[in-house]
């Protein structure tokens, strides 16, 4: 570890001027002001407790000044002595004591500060410390120092939310506001009071809460929220320049305060910590779509197969030692080429064998693959295909990738289509195939119209399209605008990447 370029272990060195100012000590004080001025060389400061010196440099400062046969329990030096030492000590490094005017300064200097490095207190208080070192002024003392940093925070946030007050147009602070009510309710200028037992909600409540398991009563719930937050219009770069975890402290207020809590504190805060709740849970509704839609995606899938095996599972008689049983029909066929199958294959291999071994074929076969298509194409088409016009209206979907330009392309197409009834899309229409339909779906999407040109059958392409979506999705190949987890993966970089 170092300070300014220092080893720790060589900070109780002690140079031949410093052993010059020690020795014109009187020899019971000579280890404490030692001490002393070494601790504030590397340190800046004076020791708050006598703990803070390291064990060993009592016993390597006794070593230098030669008084092995001095005991020393610590710094035990008077009061009107330490005083004398401490400003001589400052007088020689060129420090002074912070005044009340320095404290101020410095509160308003780490005020600014705050607003570009955050409001962990932590960070401002080792910000204020080097401060004080380049200023040259002894650092306050921990409890001045706590109220320092606590000025400057409460500093900054009073004037964060001033700004962000005035960024908010009355349209846009009265639709707020409403969030604290009852949907449906008015505002009054009466007292604030606790919502009685039976009310109905506050619309912040309903903003609050997961989407629960993958379902179209979920995803239209989601859809609601996020309506609810889209209708504050709020602008899209009101928090550009606000650091992550100032928003988060801000959106964690809101989450776990009741309604009638957060109308007492004033409008300019009040409205910030609404507005960055609102802007905050958007992004995470954006998610929440997004994961129901892919989840949703591949509970089609799934649920169907798990369908057909089990309407197939009684038709199936798995038959073992298939490659032994093909050698035994090769062998009878070719030791009797003229004869009839049923004199010459049945009684190598019976003729239930034979008809377990077409059940299998055809249930893990092309049968099975056909089967299961038709099922996931009526289950998409009886249930699941409601919400996919909602969610793609609502959800903006974008790629840096020309390669899955074409999925980009096929959604595009599929909000065109949205609100027809068309059974398959125009001939004229271009419709992207490849990077989209993969080789087991495409006999099933393209078919042939009366004229004998090939069509792409609509409903079987939006399967497709969607299957696509959510592969790209999972790997960042396509993003969303708005999102967070889901946003576009070039910001997940430094700016100076």
């Amino acid at each position: 570890m170092k300070i300014d370029g220092t080893d720790i272990a060589d900070c109780w060195a002690l140079t031949p001027a410093d052993h010059v100012l020690v020795m014109a000590k009187s020899g019971a004080n000579r280890v404490d002001f030692a001490l002393l001025l070494l601790f504030y060389r590397a340190h800046g400061r004076f020791p708050n407790e006598p703990e803070e010196i390291e064990p060993g440099a009592v016993g390597k400062v006794v070593q230098q000044l030669g008084m092995a046969d001095v005991s020393h329990d610590g710094l035990n030096t008077a009061a009107r002595t330490w005083k004398r030492y401490r400003a001589e000590i400052r007088a020689m490094f060129g420090y002074r004591e912070a005044t009340v005017a320095d404290a101020e300064m410095l509160s308003e200097w780490l005020r600014d500060q705050a607003a570009v490095a955050g409001g962990a207190s932590e960070h401002l208080d080792a910000l204020l410390n080097a401060r004080c070192r380049e200023l040259l002024i002894e650092p306050p003392s921990n409890d001045r120092s706590d109220r320092i940093v606590r000025a400057a925070m409460y500093a900054h946030d009073e004037r964060f939310c001033a700004t962000i007050l005035g960024r908010l147009t009355p349209t846009m602070r009265a639709r707020l506001e409403a969030l604290l009510r009852p949907a449906g309710s008015k505002d009054d200028e009466g007292p604030e009071v606790k919502e009685a037992p039976g009310t109905a909600p506050a619309l912040l409540l309903q903003l609050r809460g997961d989407p629960g398991q993958p379902s179209l009563a979920s995803v239209q719930d989601q859809l609601a929220k996020l309506e609810l937050i889209r209708r504050l219009e709020l602008p899209a770069d009101l928090f550009g320049h606000t650091l992550p975890h100032e928003l988060e402290c801000y959106r964690q207020r809101v989450a776990v305060e009741a309604p009638y809590e957060l109308r007492r504190h004033p409008e300019a805060t009040r409205l910030t910590w609404l507005a960055a709740f609102a802007h905050l849970r958007g992004r995470t509704l954006i998610d929440d779509l997004v994961d129901l839609l892919i989840e949703t995606i591949h509970h089609i899938g799934a649920r169907a197969e798990r369908k057909v095996d089990r309407e197939l599972l009684d038709d199936i008689k798995r038959v073992t030692g298939k490659q032994n049983l093909l050698f035994e029909i090769a062998d009878a066929t070719l030791g009797k080429p003229d004869g009839i199958v049923r004199e010459v294959v049945f009684p190598v291999v019976s003729e239930e064998t034979l008809r377990d071994l077409v059940k299998e074929w055809k249930a893990t076969g092309p049968t099975y693959r056909t089967t299961l298509r038709t099922m996931i194409r009526n289950s998409y088409k009886g249930h699941y295909r409601r919400m996919v016009p909602q969610v793609l209206h609502v959800l903006n979907f974008r790629s840096n990738n020309e390669r899955h330009r074409p999925t980009i392309q096929a959604l595009d197409l599929m909000k065109r289509y949205a609100g027809t009834k068309v059974h398959t899309f125009p001939v004229e229409e271009e419709v992207p195939l490849d990077g989209v339909v993969r080789g087991l779906w495409r006999e099933a999407v393209i078919e042939k119209d009366a004229q004998g040109r090939q069509r792409v059958n609509r409903i079987t392409y939006e399967i497709c399209v969607l299957e696509a979506l959510r592969e790209q999705l999972r790997c960042k190949e396509i993003w969303v605008a708005g999102a967070n987890r889901y946003r576009n993966p070039d910001e997940d970089l430094p700016a100076d990447f």
